[in-house]
């Protein structure tokens, strides 16, 4: 759904904004290694705005972080309430095993979404309407439900049950070769983090309940696991990629992911291509994280205005990083100098 953005956001955009050399760790980051999450957007036929007018200027820029000082100031974002801080997470690329065809009952299908799936995502968008569900977790992982075309099997149910979490994937096939596979729609259900839900039975402190926590629960207590993962009823849909197995997968903006540089926003929230600057902590080193940034990507799960998902790329140090990053941070939309950021849509969430 195209979103019609205003023109006016100082309400929105939060305190004055500031100049870019006025961000806290600027001057240490290496901005360079934002420059490929930028070039793969403008590459795009129709770069998001307001790329389509800076593009040009951006691929003549010998010195990236001159011309971003230069051409963009950094307005402060604020939630609702008028609070900088939110909530930071991470995600990756899994690298998972799998095959074709059922080799055994342990594998976990991947599907396609059903022809039908167009009508729950259009009514979960419009608030105005009756929103449409299908069938839920439990329901599809029952095998009983008709319409489904499996894409691939999964063969670690726990990390099957992830990879609706992260978005995306490549599955090593047995002949050895890979496919990468990409969120393509949901059921409509209302997402539920089982996390909280090992927290309010007691069985995960909040400290405990990371994803690495949480997995390693899941495969310790496996009479229990289905029951838990079933108490999330929302189900993702994939499709099959055709991306280069060197790049990272394409977010929702149809370029692939930086690792370290792309991140997932609220869509209804902050423009595609957005620039942005991101102040957090390292969740491994526990070193401040302060880099520029771009909105790339988004998530059912991703909500508010201060709130971001980073992309760690793939492998076990992102897996790792993307796991534990459940941290504190600011962030600053970088627009144009000469004129006022968007404000949220106003049309349809």
């Amino acid at each position: 759904m195209a979103c019609v953005w205003a023109q006016t956001a100082m309400a929105d955009a939060g305190p004055r904004p500031l100049t870019v050399r006025q961000l806290p760790g600027w001057a240490q980051d290496s901005v360079e290694a934002v420059r490929p999450a930028i070039a793969r957007q403008c590459a795009l036929r129709t770069p998001p705005a307001p790329w389509p007018t800076l593009c040009k200027e951006f691929a003549a820029a010998t010195d990236l972080r001159a011309w971003i000082e230069r051409r963009f100031v950094a307005w402060p974002l604020t939630d609702d309430k008028g609070q900088r801080d939110g909530l930071i997470t991470g995600y990756h690329e899994p690298l998972l095993t799998g095959s074709l065809l059922r080799e055994n009952e342990r594998q976990s299908a991947l599907y396609g979404p059903p022809p039908d799936i167009a009508a729950v995502a259009q009514s979960a968008a419009n608030p105005r309407s009756k929103v449409q569900r299908w069938f839920s977790r439990a329901e599809i992982e029952s095998g009983k439900v008709e319409g489904l075309e499996p894409i691939a099997f999964i063969d670690d149910p726990v990390e099957a049950f992830f990879l609706h979490i992260q978005g995306s994937a490549r599955i090593r096939l047995r002949d050895g070769g890979w496919l990468r596979v990409g969120y393509a729609g949901h059921n409509g259900h209302t997402y539920r983090a089982i996390g909280r839900v090992l927290i309010d039975r007691g069985a995960l402190t909040r400290d405990e309940a990371t994803a690495p926590g949480i997995k390693a629960w899941l495969r310790a207590n496996p009479g229990a696991a289905t029951e838990v993962m079933h108490s999330n009823p929302r189900y993702v849909f994939f499709r099959k990629l055709d991306s280069p197995s060197q790049d990272g997968p394409k977010g929702s903006l149809g370029v692939p992911l930086t690792a370290g540089r792309s991140i997932a926003t609220d869509r209804s929230l902050h423009p595609h291509g957005a620039l942005m600057y991101l102040d957090t902590l390292d969740p491994v080193t526990r070193r401040p994280l302060r880099r520029v940034v771009v909105s790339q990507d988004t998530g059912g799960a991703i909500i508010g205005r201060v709130r971001a998902d980073l992309f760690w790329g793939a492998g076990d140090d992102a897996e790792r990083r993307a796991g534990l990053m459940r941290e504190n941070g600011r962030l600053w939309l970088l627009w144009p100098a000469e004129g006022p950021p968007p404000a949220s849509p106003s049309g349809p969430r």
